[in-house]
């Protein structure tokens, strides 16, 4: 078929194919299809394209909003408060039960009434083309209407404050919690007979399996399995890095609790309760896979007929993966530096920062900005959190531990390189060798600042002219809370001094408007919510280089900080200060984050 005969045929076909989202081959299948399909009504190219070709449903449906001229849902352009989110409700509450689930299933929503046309009402949908939307129209009562197109994404974060989704296994679990009483046990060891009573109740499970789904619903990044004498234990979340009680289980045995979390996961041994484990479940969850990390710890009881064991649930959440690095947070010279350090051929790129500190989040942006079909990208991990496109992530287990593939991985003709942590001196001089010899390489250390990550590579016992000249790059990094943009609000009575005395400037604290942290039901009255990045970037320029080659007995990180500074470096702190600046953070939140130089 020629070009211009299928744009007369077909224009969905003839744009997607002009914009290079589709080639001729596949297109050709995708119009074969549309000409035997069967559906009533028929589906055009888009639907085809997305149910049985598998294309990305948004970007399919922008192209099609722009070819018919559908106006494009935005947070910009449509601001929906309370008020708006409301009057969704009550229409969808208005609509019959048969409607309001087809709206949900094929994601059509009323935003508003049009400002410039009275009794207009705008109705989003993910799929704009939808026929049945006229007749869904009529249900809200609208006579008059415009169609708009809304990404998934959008879609979901609008129905989630309208229909919050329901946990299943939370409301399970509340009908028959009465029935989990049990008689306290006496000092003589535990009655295993009582407890497989425990475990076996269907409401521990649902228990457990309720807090899996809160967890991910809440944006929690940990779970907190805490024991506690007299039969409680203690379930916390982890959120914007702060530990929140969720719920007190009580009269059950803990052994209990811990018990149908291993049984609940793969790798652990039940009747273990003196060694640490670790393993690992997979769920669903609202249409999305989300694996957790399990790990179970043995802990001191005051009871001694007790073997508590304390477990946290790491959540992985592939959403949260970003793999683009404007949104990493970097400021300005920091951003420029850090991408010049990432886009050279070959050297080391080491992020620097204590456990949930984000490295692992900024270092696979970072990997995103440089895998190719043309390189060979090797990963080193343990454990792997986050699935990469694009790269070879080793398995570490019983026959290759972490050590053996950092050993194997130069006889496998890597181009690009992610060691996961630098943990000793064998790892740290294998890398340094990588950087060496013309490959990229990614790594992470656990250092308060850049500077100090030098002398911590020094004392491992790596040469300072091979630190000098391997490395491009060291980002020290700390995650901060993000103010609730709800409930923030101007401080009128800020101590100056304070500001001060953090290290800014009286002409910055005269420039400044403060803000302070007030709370609401949105941030669950902390005030925060949220969190970002900041960062303080060590490039290595050659003075820099100088100074670690001249070093002597030890590395002068004095020198190298003052130098840093000269060549454009800000401190963590100072990169905090401009958060605070722009109103994203309180002066206090930078304080309690980041030390003085």
């Amino acid at each position: 078929m020629g070009v211009e005969t299928l744009e007369q045929t077909d224009k969905i076909g003839y744009w997607l194919l002009k914009k290079g989202l589709i080639d001729l081959i596949t297109l050709e299948k995708a119009l074969q299809a549309k000409k035997n399909d069967k559906s009533v009504p028929k589906r055009n190219l888009a639907q085809i394209l997305v149910q049985e070709f598998q294309f990305d449903h948004d970007k399919i449906f922008h192209e099609v909003a722009n070819i018919y001229a559908f106006r494009e849902f935005s947070t910009e352009k449509f601001s929906l408060t309370d008020k708006n989110f409301e009057f969704i409700k009550k229409l969808f509450e208005a609509l019959p039960e048969t409607t309001r689930l087809y709206c949900i299933e094929n994601r059509i929503v009323p935003i508003q009434y049009d400002n410039r046309i009275k009794d207009k009402l705008i109705i989003a949908a993910v799929d704009p083309t939808n026929r049945y939307i006229s007749q869904v129209a009529a249900n809200f009562g609208a006579r008059k209407y415009e169609i708009i197109f809304i990404t998934k994404k959008d879609y979901d974060d609008i129905i989630s404050k309208v229909i919050p989704p329901e946990n299943i296994y939370l409301k399970m679990f509340e009908e028959v919690s009465e029935e989990m009483t049990v008689e306290t046990p006496e000092e003589k060891g535990i009655d295993e007979t009582a407890l497989e009573a425990e475990i076996q109740k269907s409401a521990l499970i649902n228990l457990i399996e309720a807090a899996l789904v809160e967890g991910v619903r809440r944006g929690a990044s940990d779970v907190h399995f805490v024991p506690r004498s007299g039969m409680k234990t203690e379930i916390h979340f982890r959120v914007d890095g702060n530990l929140s009680l969720w719920h007190t289980q009580e009269n059950t045995y803990p052994e209990a609790v811990a018990s149908v979390i291993k049984d609940r996961a793969r790798g652990f041994d039940r009747f273990e309760r003196e060694m640490a484990q670790d393993g690992f479940i997979q769920r669903n969850i609202d249409g999305t896979i989300i694996r957790y990390r399990v790990s179970v710890l043995p802990m001191v009881g005051t009871e001694l007929s007790s073997k508590f064991e304390t477990v946290v649930i790491r959540i992985l959440d592939d959403r949260k993966v970003i793999t683009d690095t404007k949104k990493l947070g970097f400021d300005g010279i920091a951003n420029d530096l850090f991408m010049k350090a990432i886009n050279k051929p070959q050297g080391m790129i080491i992020l620097t920062g204590p456990t949930g500190s984000g490295k692992s989040t900024t270092l696979i942006a970072a990997l995103y900005q440089v895998i190719d079909p043309t390189v060979n990208v090797l990963t080193v991990e343990d454990p792997v959190e986050y699935v990469i496109r694009g790269a070879r992530q080793l398995k570490i287990g019983p026959k290759m531990n972490f050590e053996q593939a950092i050993r194997s991985i130069l006889r496998h003709d890597p181009d690009i390189v992610l060691v996961g942590e630098m943990r000793d001196k064998e790892t740290a001089e294998i890398a340094i060798k990588l950087a060496n010899t013309g490959h990229l390489t990614f790594s992470t250390l656990h250092t308060n600042d850049a500077p100090s990550a030098i002398s911590r590579l020094f004392k491992m016992g790596i040469e300072p002219f091979l630190l000098a000249y391997a490395i491009n790059i060291i980002v020290a990094q700390r995650l901060i809370r993000k103010l609730c943009e709800n409930c923030k609000k101007v401080s009128k009575d800020f101590d100056k001094e304070l500001a001060l005395a953090a290290g800014m400037s009286k002409k910055e604290v005269d420039s400044i408007t403060f803000y302070e942290a007030v709370g609401c039901s949105k941030c669950s009255n902390s005030g925060y919510k949220g969190r970002m990045a900041i960062h303080e970037a060590l490039y290595f320029t050659k003075e820099i280089r100088k100074l670690i080659v001249g070093a002597g007995i030890d590395i002068d990180e004095d020198s190298i900080r003052v130098q840093s500074k000269k060549d454009g470096m800000l401190t963590l702190r100072e990169s905090g200060f401009l958060r605070v600046k722009s109103g994203l953070t309180t002066l206090e939140e930078v304080v309690s984050s980041t030390t003085e130089d």
